[in-house]
């Protein structure tokens, strides 16, 4: 991981184009290290998930440069990598597994760490996932607590409950959520870890059940 957080730190001191093709090598050591290690996480999820196999690099992993077309920030460069394994590529609006890095205080997630579960489902998703929840609650919560070591992200949720859904719920403050995420910083030491990969399989491994039960709500949206 020395070649990943070289660059990252590198580029966010220096988030420039001359910076850049000076240091094209940092970049381009840095993209084999992520792309070596989505290979592995691709072959080692796809033993408890299945849905993810025949999975590609380039499915699962994201341009170094940003779009600035529309954005008051013009820095060219993202200052994080990150390995996204879910059914069907990065692009299919389905729930999966996150491998984040980002260099030191670079406050883009706040961390090096693991997410697993779904960012921004679109509106038929997020209702159908709703009312799963409504339905059965309890399974979701049992879900995240099997993911033991995951924090359930709440920071992203509605003041009240959405329109439509019980305001006297036990499971009130997973339907006010508007994404379903769990995260896990990585422990100290574990980033240049030799293990840093069979570890995150093992924990991604307790998320299955989460995954499973958002999935199965967001392609029943699309039927």
């Amino acid at each position: 991981m020395k070649d990943v957080m070289t660059f990252l730190n590198g580029v966010l001191m220096n988030n420039n184009r001359p910076w850049f093709q000076e240091n094209k090598d940092l970049y381009l050591k840095a993209q084999e290290r992520i792309n070596n290690m989505t290979v592995e996480l691709i072959e080692g999820i796809s033993k408890f998930d299945s849905s993810v196999k025949n999975l590609s690099v380039s499915d699962c992993t994201y341009r170094i440069y940003r779009d600035i077309r529309f954005s008051p920030d013009k820095r060219p460069y993202k200052t994080h990598m990150g390995i996204y394994v879910c059914p069907n590529g990065k692009k299919s609006g389905l729930a999966g597994y996150y491998l984040h890095f980002e260099g030191e205080d670079a406050e883009y997630l706040g961390c090096n760490g693991l997410f697993t579960g779904l960012w921004n489902p679109d509106k038929n998703a997020l209702k159908n996932i709703r009312e799963d929840i409504c339905y059965d609650g309890a399974a979701f919560e049992k879900a995240i607590e099997k993911a033991k070591n995951f924090t359930l992200d709440t920071s992203c949720s509605l003041a009240k409950t959405p329109k439509d859904f019980p305001k006297d719920s036990p499971y009130d403050y997973l339907l006010r959520l508007k994404q379903y995420n769990l995260v896990q910083t990585l422990p100290e030491g574990m980033l240049y870890s030799d293990n840093l990969i069979e570890w995150a399989l093992e924990e991604f491994k307790t998320s299955l059940e989460f995954n499973q039960l958002l999935n199965r709500a967001v392609m029943f949206s699309e039927e």
